[in-house]
């Protein structure tokens, strides 16, 4: 299986196919220790999802995310990426077939940021005009200029050094990519905004991503299907975020995502989802004209958090092209939560239906 090939049969900007990942009973024992570091994990993340593994510190999250690149050595279980153990690759050149993205970045110091995007290009032996390309690619993708090419990491902010590890990752278009907490080493302000960039990003390239992360609001917001472990490495639950936040499995899972969750679930939503209120239906005080504005792609969550600013006055909710689509109310509100809360638990196993959120 030849990703790099085909990933380009058509030129630079056609994207591998994502592929599907499974982890089948995979278990991690270190020697000397008497209990595993990751104990009969079986999951499947499907291609073009995001799966976040969270849990306490002692969880096996690393541990799990290793295993699948084979930079540590499997104990018994199994994993299949597109159908085929990665046991049976050798272990360099599966790694070239899957990008990395760690939180301390690990750009190359001597290298350029161009060099450092082509560094497994390079070593699949692609052609140098077929690298240039896929650089100038990336670096279009990821929103920097194309005059980085010739600058060294220590001339870029950490946000412009770990989007060019996000493009390092990217460069040979793997069908999966492992991110070890790659914005956890970034001020709250411009992780939330790579977070972001990534999920624009991901809405693009559609690659099979497993993230790690020890922040649930982070797991929350990025993950199609969050796997909580417990310590011991042992799964809790693998579900949606909606789902965990609605119906945790057991009361270590709710514990762990918070006496908040009811508000957490608010953030899954965006206020173009509710039912609003028609404003000629409110009296004169409260009228569209009136009130304060909001898109329909806001977040219910961030939504709220204004309203209460606001003494909670109706919002005025509007498209993108600015034209008035109703008033969101604290009644919608309130009537999201006691829908969910009354909603079945779905099968781990059913599938979900698309779209993130």
């Amino acid at each position: 299986m030849k990703i790099a090939d085909t990933a380009h049969s058509e030129g630079p900007s056609a994207f591998a196919q994502a592929a599907q990942l499974e982890l089948r009973n995979v278990s991690k024992r270190y020697p000397g220790q008497r209990e595993p570091a990751i104990r009969d994990l079986s999951l499947t993340v499907a291609a073009g999802d995001v799966c976040v593994l969270v849990g306490p510190s002692g969880s096996g999250k690393t541990t799990a995310m290793r295993l699948i690149n084979r930079m540590i050595p499997i104990t018994s279980g199994d994993i299949l990426l597109g159908g085929r153990s990665v046991l049976e690759r050798e272990p360099r050149h599966l790694r070239r077939e899957i990008g990395y993205v760690i939180q301390q970045v690990g750009l190359f110091p001597h290298q350029t940021v161009g060099e450092n995007i082509a560094t497994v290009p390079r070593l699949l032996g692609w052609p140098k005009d077929r690298i240039a390309a896929r650089v100038q690619e990336l670096l279009e993708l990821i929103g920097l200029d194309q005059e980085m090419t010739r600058r060294y990491p220590a001339q870029l902010s950490g946000g412009q050094r770990q989007r060019v590890g996000v493009a390092r990752a990217l460069a040979a278009d793997p069908p999966l990519m492992l991110m070890d907490e790659p914005f956890g080493a970034i001020d709250p302000i411009n992780r939330a905004r790579l977070q972001d960039e990534f999920l624009r990003l991901q809405e693009k390239v559609k690659k099979t991503v497993v993230f790690v992360t020890h922040d649930i609001d982070e797991a929350i917001k990025m993950g199609d299907r969050i796997a909580i472990l417990r310590e011991g490495g042992v799964l809790a639950q693998y579900d949606t975020p909606r789902e965990i936040l609605t119906h945790p499995a057991d009361e270590f899972v709710a514990e762990f995502v918070g006496a908040d969750r009811g508000l957490k679930r608010l953030a899954l939503t965006k206020v173009a989802e509710l039912k609003l209120t028609e404003p000629n239906g409110l009296r004169p005080d409260l009228r569209a004209d009136g009130a304060r504005r909001v898109s329909a792609e806001t977040s219910v969550r961030d939504a709220l958090s204004l309203m209460l600013t606001e003494g909670g006055e109706p919002l005025t909710v509007v498209d993108g092209d600015g034209r008035v689509e109703g008033l969101l109310t604290l009644g919608a509100i309130e009537q999201l939560l006691s829908d969910e809360a009354a909603e079945p638990a779905e099968d781990a196993a059913e599938p979900r239906p698309e779209g993130r959120r």
